[in-house]
């Protein structure tokens, strides 16, 4: 993934002193709109592993500092937007709900990921040198 990739770092704050090098951070952010709507993007997308990891859309959204009703909504608008959804919710009951990928929601993320580690590397000779123009 682009965000962890190894040489790729946060920018230093503002107020960092000029001894402090850090290297800059490169971030694709691919969206897929249907009209005004985002149908797909970089939050989406970290939501559905927030999902895989947790199991449910409540803990998922703790793990982001998020809403569970922006969650949900997030989730309910994905799916509306696919032609097979990319959650699948269980009711709750005396020992709770959880939410799932089906696998559709397992692909996106597989192809989500590797749309940005195929950018990150095709481009990686027009970044180094953007990179080079930036004062750090």
């Amino acid at each position: 993934m682009l965000s962890r990739m190894a040489d790729t770092a946060k920018t230093k704050p503002k107020s960092a002193t000029k001894s402090t090098k850090t290297r800059p951070e490169v971030r694709f952010r691919m969206r897929i709109r249907n009209g005004d709507a985002v149908a797909l993007g970089p939050g989406k997308v970290d939501l559905l592993e927030a999902v895989r990891e947790h199991g449910s859309i409540s803990a998922a959204a703790r793990s982001l500092d998020m809403s569970y009703r922006r969650a949900w909504l997030l989730i309910d608008e994905l799916n509306r937007s696919l032609k097979s959804p990319a959650t699948q919710s269980e009711q709750g009951g005396q020992s709770g709900g959880g939410c799932t990928l089906t696998p559709v929601g397992e692909t996106i993320v597989r192809l989500y990921r590797n749309v940005e580690e195929e950018a990150a590397r095709s481009c990686a000779k027009q970044i180094a040198e953007l990179t080079r123009l930036m004062r750090w």
